[in-house]
């Protein structure tokens, strides 16, 4: 087998750079909007504005398409994985068991982030489309909507930074998703049960090939 195996392909890199590079605009441009520091000095808040509603709004679609077309295989399945909750993600919490836990593809804190950035998208373009289209809601929406976004929008960016730290201390892992693989022996230890199922998928697909090549023999 390969030294190396495949963890993340083109398409789920490209909605993971193009989602991040969202998220940083909006992070850039709601701070320009709401820190007072910042907002005294924007130049054109209108202008600000706009790129804050509309790359909202342009958010989510990058990440729809790929759910939906057939090179968005993987993020399906890559989805489905972070519903999967096993005894050892359950264990993964207490530190004093974190070592001896078997891990799929994610760890529990990656399936965690996963749902909770899937979450806030949904919660900030229900509260932002109140905040922006404002006319038909009443005031108490319209304040309800105003404090939900800018609470959601503080723990995103917590979370962000959070995101951005641990993956900078693992190497391998940041590498997965600038070029999508990792070496086997960082699978083979950090992730054995993700390791187990694509050595298995290797040697059955092997088998395929090799069972084919007799048959046109």
């Amino acid at each position: 087998m390969k030294n190396r195996l495949l963890r993340f392909d083109r398409t789920e890199r490209i909605v993971h750079w193009v989602n991040a590079t969202g998220f940083i605009v909006l992070i850039l441009t709601g701070a320009s909007l709401k820190v007072a520091g910042l907002s005294t000095v924007v130049a054109n808040r209108h202008t600000v504005k706009e790129i804050h509603v509309w790359t909202g709004l342009l958010l989510p679609i990058p990440l729809l398409l790929a759910l939906l077309l057939p090179a968005g295989r993987m993020l399906r399945a890559d989805f489905k994985r972070f519903n999967r909750w096993s005894a050892d993600d359950r264990r993964w919490w207490r530190k004093q068991a974190r070592s001896r836990v078997q891990l799929g593809k994610f760890n529990p804190g990656q399936k965690l982030n996963a749902v909770f950035i899937g979450a806030a998208i949904v919660v900030q373009l229900m509260t932002g489309a109140i905040m922006y289209w404002f006319k038909p809601f009443p005031d108490s929406w319209r304040t309800g909507a105003t404090f939900v976004h800018d609470s959601t929008w503080l723990v995103l960016i917590i979370v962000i930074i959070g995101h951005i730290i641990f993956a900078l201390r693992d190497p391998d892992s940041m590498r997965s998703m600038l070029k999508g693989w990792v070496p086997q022996s960082w699978a083979r230890r950090e992730r054995p049960v993700w390791w187990a199922e694509q050595v298995a998928a290797a040697r059955t697909s092997e088998a395929r090939d090799a069972e084919a090549e007799g048959a046109v023999r």
